[in-house]
């Protein structure tokens, strides 16, 4: 009868990681870190190796590359990560030059296993063998087949020692197979891409024996703390599967929105939970109307979240918006970097909402954020925003978007990106010329599962914020730009109603 063994997954200590892992890493498993130069390979095992590293649990790690470790350590030192003080202790450095040199694998082999079994080390790192080895004199067939047999038998040995071992390399599985990749655990593919001033790194899961991963690229960042992953945002049911993004269903109840006649206009005021795009054009008022929507849930002891990319942080921030912020009642995401991605944000945003138990949050604009994503992932934004939406209807919070429209007259939109159908609320904001003025309109066009206004009503900005006015009577054609009066109103005087 065969045992069941519980494999111990360990904490890698690089953020986001575990979560594509499904849960950390296997212990004892072998694994490879691939990707071309400059992913970010040798920052990742080092982070890894720092992080597991403990006097119970040492590493040893051979260097293969044509320059020797401490040139290496000299620039992974200005990582957050790095300790010195573990050097030489828990974390053991062997430069295998003299054996490459010889260009005898057997060699090779023969030099990292005995290490091994003298430093007995819990973890094994080899890192880079493969640009280094295809550079030595191979042996008389010339063939390569030298190269290839000595990566599968290193493989098939760090598989059998009680460690858990990472060799790295620049190998493509996809364009490069190699029966290493047969022998190994897990494999951890790095790719980095560049369009115009913007590179993209991502990392991806190929493989990892025992355990789900999370499926495709997710996008990572190399700061001065080291590599950060930003898992791919996903949606999970109540069983804890993952599921498809979709809209969870909203509690009861409804929450004000802070705007004199909106609450009546909505049918009570916003079902709590819902998302409400809010969509006009420059100057329409739009961050106005989410600044109120926060204002309120402050004043009913709601703490809210705004992410703002409009302007810059001195500029975009009115009083009141900092009044909050100070108060500890707000929580502010206002980057200027201009290569981010959407689950960058999303990770940013949700860490966020639940630190200050916020139910509101505001996204100001989409308009904004489209430009402050890179341009990778412009090409799916769409279905970024879709996720978007999702994981923050799943939290539960209810959510504001604004959207910058072009104000056109020959077709009425909602959104320049087709998210309208994403939220379950829309309100639209447009300009109208009314006998040489020009005068501001706003209407309900949607409230998802919920009875509302149909009427199209003038609104003013004050310095108390939106005004909203009587409904307009007796015109028609307000949205086409060219308001007309109809038969009714030209048989009597009067103006606007």
């Amino acid at each position: 009868m065969i045992e069941h063994v519980a494999i111990r997954r360990l904490a890698t200590g690089v953020p986001g990681l575990d979560a594509i892992l499904g849960g950390g890493l296997p212990e004892f498993s072998f694994n490879l870190v691939t990707g071309p130069p400059g992913a970010g390979k040798t920052t990742l095992a080092h982070q890894l190796m720092f992080a597991l590293a403990t006097p119970e649990q040492p590493a040893l790690f051979f260097t293969a590359l044509g320059e020797p470790p401490w040139k290496m350590l000299r620039y992974q030192q200005q990582f957050a990560f790095f300790a010195l003080d573990k050097i030489g202790g828990c974390i053991r450095f062997v430069h295998l030059n003299e054996e490459l040199a010889a260009g005898d694998f057997a060699r090779v082999l023969a030099r990292i296993s005995e290490e091994v079994q003298a430093f007995g080390p819990a973890f094994v790192f080899v890192d880079s063998f493969r640009s280094v080895l295809a550079q030595a004199p191979q042996p008389p067939h010339g063939d390569g087949s030298g190269l290839r047999m000595f990566t599968q038998q290193l493989g098939i040995t760090l598989a059998g020692w009680q460690t858990t071992s990472f060799l790295i390399g620049e190998y493509s599985p996809l364009s490069d197979p190699h029966p290493v990749f047969t022998v190994a655990d897990g494999i951890l593919n790095l790719e980095q891409s560049v369009q115009r001033n913007s590179m993209v790194r991502k990392i991806q899961v190929l493989k990892m024996r025992g355990q789900a991963t999370s499926p495709g690229m997710h996008t990572m960042r190399i700061t001065d703390a080291g590599l950060t992953v930003f898992p791919s945002a996903t949606v999970r049911d109540d069983s804890g599967d993952v599921a498809p993004a979709k809209l969870s269903a909203h509690s009861a109840g409804r929450v004000a929105m802070g705007v004199p006649l909106l609450d009546d206009m909505l049918g009570g005021g916003l079902p709590s939970g819902y998302s409400m795009l809010v969509a006009g054009p420059s100057g329409s008022g739009k961050t106005i109307l989410s600044t109120s929507f926060l204002s309120e849930g402050v004043r009913r002891g709601e703490a809210g979240v705004i992410v703002a990319f409009e302007q810059t942080p001195s500029r975009s921030r009115t009083h009141t918006i900092d009044d909050m912020v100070r108060a500890g009642c707000l929580g502010l995401i206002n980057t200027r970097l201009m290569d981010l991605s959407v689950d960058e944000i999303v990770q940013q945003l949700v860490q966020l909402v639940h630190e200050m138990k916020a139910t509101r949050v505001v996204i100001d604009s989409l308009s904004g954020f489209e430009l402050a994503v890179a341009p990778t992932f412009r090409e799916d934004f769409r279905e970024s925003l879709f996720r978007l939406v999702a994981v923050l209807s799943g939290l539960g919070v209810t959510v504001l978007l604004t959207s910058e429209l072009e104000d056109r007259y020959t077709d009425l939109r909602f959104s320049p990106y087709g998210s309208a159908f994403l939220t379950d609320a829309i309100v639209v904001q447009r300009y109208i010329e009314v006998e040489s003025s020009l005068q501001r309109v706003m209407a309900v066009v949607k409230v998802r599962g919920s009875a509302h206004s149909n009427d199209i009503r003038r609104y003013e900005i004050n310095d108390d914020g939106i005004a909203i006015g009587k409904p307009i009577l007796h015109y028609e054609g307000l949205f086409g730009g060219r308001p007309m009066r109809t038969v009714e109103a030209r048989t009597v005087n009067g103006g606007l109603r």
